[in-house]
């Protein structure tokens, strides 16, 4: 049985390392053969904002960072990226893709500003990979549909002609995207439903998706043969005990169970979507529906310091979504300048910072966060089940070429001796203090 061991630290960010005979033969983690659920992949968002900061960069500067991104042999090799429908609060400015009032019809739909920004950002990966699956959601509906009328804040008008409408702009958004040779596997219904929030955003119950994905969206997607998938995301439903002392929740009951319980609805919706504060309904939501596929869609974005601590904190993510069931991790902004703020003011994480006057391209520690999974770990995996007193650091995999993966970290301050069973045998590890570490079995 053969091992290669890489190791990752503050002052050392990517360096193999030896593993030793075991010295007590007392494993304190074991791989078990219980697999659980299939792993389709890791990607980003595709925002205006990361575009720009390429544009900083020369011909062969981006290609260097597209490379390390997208082509399935480069460093993240990604396979699943998510893009707006609309402004995202990372676009450079609030827009839609049809701002006519009263345009039910969609005579005025257009995708013109896509064509500067997005769409050529997603060319590229494209290029590297034509294997890319893309999912799509919207921060605001187009302003005249909402109350009050504008991107951000207030909720979608809640009458049959918008709502007709609104599933008819999902279509043309699909079609348009197709016409550029962009294939849309996925369309979530709205961009974290419980935010009501300065930048473009639109609060949806669990009622309001019900009946639009039953009565609207599903059937206009079947009438107009779209193939694009229909998802129940992106869910940013909290679980915090203020709600439930008021009598009021917006957790798995308010929105997944509320959805998927209702047969029409439940007919089109293929998987659920979660982020941010989704993650305390997750385990509920897989044990209620195993059939369904289930996303992370949005990694917590952290405020623009890109520090290694924060990175030990995602790590976490990482591993909680895995073991609720989540069978992808997408990433929030991948590229961005230095303290990545927003054109709204929130400074946030990224993976890769472009400085715009030195072009100094840094790799932030959350990079190789990703890179210890998405590098090793292969569409189509298996998660492996862990024992021993290293689980809560661990999450392992089963590739479907057989080789095993193993991503552990040391949080603490001090090297760590890990001795790790696979099929009765032991290996010694030490794990260098504060470090994400990969195993390949």
């Amino acid at each position: 049985m053969g091992y290669y061991w890489i190791s990752s630290t503050k002052e050392q960010n990517w360096q193999e390392q030896i593993a030793e005979p075991a010295k007590t033969g007392k494993p304190n983690l074991v791989l078990t053969d219980e697999t659980k659920r299939v792993i389709d992949g890791f990607g980003g968002c595709f925002n205006e904002l990361g575009f720009d900061a390429l544009s900083h960069l020369s011909e062969a500067g981006r290609t260097q960072v597209l490379d390390a991104l997208f082509l399935p042999d480069g460093d993240c090799q990604f396979s699943i990226c998510r893009l707006p429908i609309g402004a995202s609060d990372y676009a450079l400015e609030w827009y839609s893709h049809n701002e006519t009032t009263d345009d039910y019809e969609m005579e005025h739909f257009s995708i013109e500003r896509d064509r500067k920004y997005l769409i050529p950002y997603i060319k590229e990966a494209l290029k590297r990979n034509p294997d890319l699956k893309l999912f799509a959601s919207p921060w605001s509906p187009p302003t005249w549909m909402k109350f009050p009328k504008a991107y951000n804040f207030g909720t979608l008008r809640w009458e049959p002609k918008v709502l007709e409408a609104y599933a008819l702009y999902f279509v043309k958004f699909v079609q348009a995207y197709k016409e550029e040779g962009i294939t849309l596997h996925q369309i979530h219904v709205q961009n974290e439903v419980v935010a009501d929030q300065k930048f473009p955003s639109c609060v949806w119950t669990g009622e309001q998706l019900r009946e639009f994905i039953g009565d609207y969206l599903g059937p206009a997607f079947e009438k107009y043969g779209i193939d694009a998938e229909i998802w129940l995301g992106t869910i940013n439903a909290p679980e915090p005990w203020e709600e439930w002392m008021k009598g009021t929740s917006s957790d798995h009951d308010a929105f997944a169970h509320t959805v998927l319980s209702n047969p029409k609805a439940y007919e089109y919706v293929k998987g659920v979507g979660y982020q941010w504060a989704g993650k305390y309904a997750i385990q509920r939501t897989v044990q209620s529906y195993p059939e369904l596929k289930y996303m992370q869609t949005e990694n917590e974005c952290g405020n623009g310091e890109n520090t290694w601590a924060y990175a030990q904190y995602v790590h976490n993510l990482f591993r909680h979504y895995f073991v609720n069931g989540a069978n992808a991790y997408i990433y929030w902004n991948m590229v961005l300048e230095p303290k990545g703020r927003s054109t709204w003011g929130w400074e946030q994480n990224s993976m890769i910072t472009v400085d715009p006057e030195s072009k100094k391209v840094t790799k932030n520690p959350e990079y190789y966060v990703m890179k210890h999974f998405s590098h090793f770990v292969n569409p189509g995996a298996l998660r492996i089940e862990t024992s021993g007193p290293w689980t809560g650091n661990t999450t392992a995999f089963l590739n479907p070429d057989g080789t095993k993966v193993v991503v552990i970290a040391n949080p603490f301050k001090d090297t760590r001796e890990l001795e790790m069973d696979v099929n009765g045998e032991t290996y010694s590890f030490k794990l260098k203090a504060e470090s994400f570490n990969t195993i390949i079995i």
